[in-house]
Order: structure tokens, then C-alpha cells, then sequence
């Protein structure tokens, strides 16, 4: 799907990301990019990964960040890591761009997620939040329940919930991924 080099943004928020090792150059162990946070921008949401692990080194800015109960800012050359099953979110602490490069370990679906959740962003298909409809991300989550799961609600309710929602989303026509349309994915320095 991405390869080195590619990028990909969320116009809604703020992000851009820019491969620098894919799953399928990794065998699946990691996936490597850097992600550029403009002022104001975030993650969507607050998450948990249930079996990947998150490594953030900053480069440049400020990239404020909650991992579990803790609230930390980071600036360059500080590095964290968020273990799997930590609820953990992001977002651009200062005024400038934010840089890190974050490596995720291991791979699983996380680029077909990050695809997906940024084309419907991109294609005006998600709220100001930069999320899609929630019978939409039913059927998405659903899909990419080792990827992503949401903090606090206990994993079984989530799931039944995921999977009658999915049911009626598929049955709206929901996908449980969405491609960039050609062109989309261009290489960082073109």
C-alpha cells in the first residue's frame, strides 16, 4: 500500500504523515513515519493500541501528549513510548509545526487504519474531530479491532457494539476501508 517516501494528510486534523519504513518493507514488524503536526492540530481521538507499541521521538516543536493519567510536553530530541494498552493522544503544543518520527511495532493494519480515517477526512466524510459517521467507524473499527480500540469502555461491550454497528453499516453500503484516490499518496519531495 505506502511505500517509502509517500505521505498522506488529514486536512481536519492537521496531520501529515511521510513513510519512511512501511509493513511491507518491514515483514510486518514496523512501520516507520514522521508525522507534522500544524499549530492547533491533533489526533482524532484518544485511543489504545492492544498489541503495538508506539515510540515518539520529537524533532522539532512542541508535541503535547497524555499517556494514561500522565500529561507531558515534549521538544526536541525527547522520546516517548507508549506501551500497548495505554490510552494515550496527541497533539501540537505550540505555535510552530510539530515533527516526530514514530515507529510502530508491529505493523499489523495501522497504514490500511491511517488511510482510511485520512481519505474520509480528506473527501469531507468526517467531523470537525476527524471522525467519520459512528455507524461508518462501526464498520471501520470493527475491521481494526487489533489496531485500535477506545480507552475506558471494557473491550467486550466494545466489540458487540462494534459488530452490530458494523452489520448495519454494511448493510448502508460502509466499507470497512476507504482509498485515496489516485495521486493521493505522492512522494515526500515531489
Amino acid at each position: 500500500m505506502f511505500h517509502a517516501r509517500d505521505q498522506i494528510e488529514n486536512p481536519v486534523t492537521g496531520e501529515r504523515l511521510v513513510f519512511h519504513e512501511t509493513s511491507a518493507e518491514t515483514g510486518g514488524e514496523r512501520v516507520v513515519f514522521e508525522t507534522i503536526v500544524r499549530p492547533g492540530g491533533f489526533v482524532a481521538a484518544a485511543h489504545v493500541h492492544p498489541f503495538q507499541t508506539e515510540l515518539f521521538e520529537v524533532t522539532a516543536g512542541t508535541v503535547g501528549m497524555r499517556r494514561g493519567t500522565e500529561k507531558v510536553e515534549l521538544r526536541p530530541g525527547e522520546v516517548a513510548v507508549v506501551e500497548p494498552g495505554t490510552p494515550h493522544k496527541f497533539w501540537n503544543a505550540g505555535d510552530d509545526e510539530a515533527h516526530f518520527v514514530c515507529t510502530v511495532t508491529p505493523a499489523l493494519q495501522f497504514e490500511r487504519l491511517i488511510a482510511t480515517m485520512y481519505s474520509l477526512a480528506a473527501d469531507g466524510k468526517s467531523n470537525k474531530k476527524g471522525m467519520p459517521s459512528p455507524i461508518r467507524l462501526a464498520v471501520i473499527a470493527n475491521n481494526h479491532f487489533d489496531d485500535v480500540r477506545l480507552p475506558l469502555i471494557p473491550q467486550s461491550l466494545q466489540k458487540v457494539a462494534l459488530v452490530l454497528g458494523a452489520s448495519v453499516g454494511k448493510l448502508l453500503g460502509f466499507s470497512a476501508t476507504y482509498d485515496p484516490q489516485p495521486g493521493d499518496l505522492e512522494p515526500a519531495g515531489a
